[in-house]
């Protein structure tokens, strides 16, 4: 069993406000070092990180390719604040014998609630009216003929119609019994899920081609991989209902945005509502932004003072774990574990 690490650094290559002003405090009780400071080039995050132990990155907000890991000459680990870890390279990390980690779960009632306020906001038109009331506009009223005409004509009730998921993951789950509670029928597609497993939660587990089909809402929480990138795409919203609303508060990647726009000015589908996009922040000529159809969160699913305190804590546990000479919990590359061990040590499981 490998022996505790002793005077070790973490480096944080970026300076959030917050949460992360915390951590210098958080690692000296551990007995660590810790450094933050902001890279603007992986030129800079690789002179910061070199001689690091430990990374720690926001990997949205910088990322941790190849080039950078292939210059680290003893890190052990890098700690994802997110859910989400395409912006790290695992399999470079895993050749090195790098643990890469993220924190699964912290935030899965947050983006299940906002995924809820996203269907009802597009189902009720709440932006919509809200807009028309700051403007004078009152639905029974004289001055109420733009909500008469073409706001309500446009609502309708939840119950009885179906909400689709691309994904059952974590998230997806917990959106499941909040779904069941407006009367919704639920679908979803996850092609590593059994339908036994989805029947046992109140979900039909259908094919993509029904998913798309059949869904009055399309709800999306599929990780962002080379398979799954513009999933949604031209050939897809040819295949939904004119009528349906797409959800997205999962990664702006999964969605072809030219190919959304397309579908939405020509009445392919009716609505999008969009906490993701692809770059974030979209370019302020993206056309997306200037529909009326399309509702933006601004990547917000995620945050309740809750969650981020979880977000930011979790990386220092998992430090003190492999301090001690245990995997981490949130591991996401088990195959660097043998390189890992052939380079440090064995290492024991967690404690539960």
């Amino acid at each position: 069993m490998s022996e505790s690490i002793g005077n070790i650094e973490v480096v944080m290559p970026l300076a959030i406000s917050g949460e992360s002003e915390k951590y210098p405090e958080k690692f000296r009780e551990l007995g660590v070092t810790f450094k933050g400071l902001p890279c603007a080039s992986d030129d800079e995050f690789i002179a910061l990180a070199r001689e690091a132990d430990v990374i720690i990155t926001v990997g949205s907000i910088r990322p941790v390719p190849r080039k950078v890991i292939d210059n680290l000459s003893k890190c052990r680990l890098i700690c994802n604040t997110q859910i989400g870890y395409d912006s790290i390279d695992t399999r470079a990390a895993a050749e090195r014998g790098i643990l890469v980690t993220n924190v699964p779960d912290y935030c899965t009632e947050e983006v299940s609630d906002h995924a809820m306020a996203l269907i009802l906001a597009c189902v009720r038109k709440v932006v919509q009216l809200n807009e028309a009331a700051k403007r004078g506009e009152w639905g029974l009223s004289a001055k109420g003929e733009e909500i008469q005409n073409n706001i309500w004509p446009r609502m309708s009730r939840m119950q009885g119609q179906t909400l689709g998921l691309l994904g059952l993951g974590k998230v997806s789950r917990a959106i499941v019994p909040k779904a069941k509670g407006f009367q919704l029928r639920v679908i979803a597609a996850d092609p590593y899920v059994s339908p036994e497993s989805a029947q046992q939660i109140g979900v039909e587990l259908v094919d993509w081609t029904n998913l798309l089909r059949q869904s009055d809402f399309l709800s999306v929480h599929a990780a962002l991989t080379p398979e799954t990138r513009h999933i949604l795409n031209a050939e897809a919203f040819k295949m939904m209902k004119p009528t349906a609303f797409l959800i997205n508060a999962a990664r702006g990647g999964l969605i072809d945005e030219t190919a959304l726009y397309q579908a939405l000015k020509d009445g392919e589908i009716a609505m999008a509502a969009l906490d993701v996009t692809d770059p974030e922040p979209p370019d302020s000529q993206n056309p997306l932004l200037s529909m009326d159809n399309v509702i933006f969160t601004a990547h917000s699913a995620f945050f309740s003072p809750a969650s981020e305190a979880e977000r930011w804590h979790r990386p220092v546990l998992e430090v003190g774990r492999v301090i001690k000479g245990e995997w981490p919990k949130a591991l996401v590359n088990p195959q660097a574990r043998e390189r890992y061990v052939a380079r440090w040590g064995q290492m024991k499981e967690p404690a539960q």
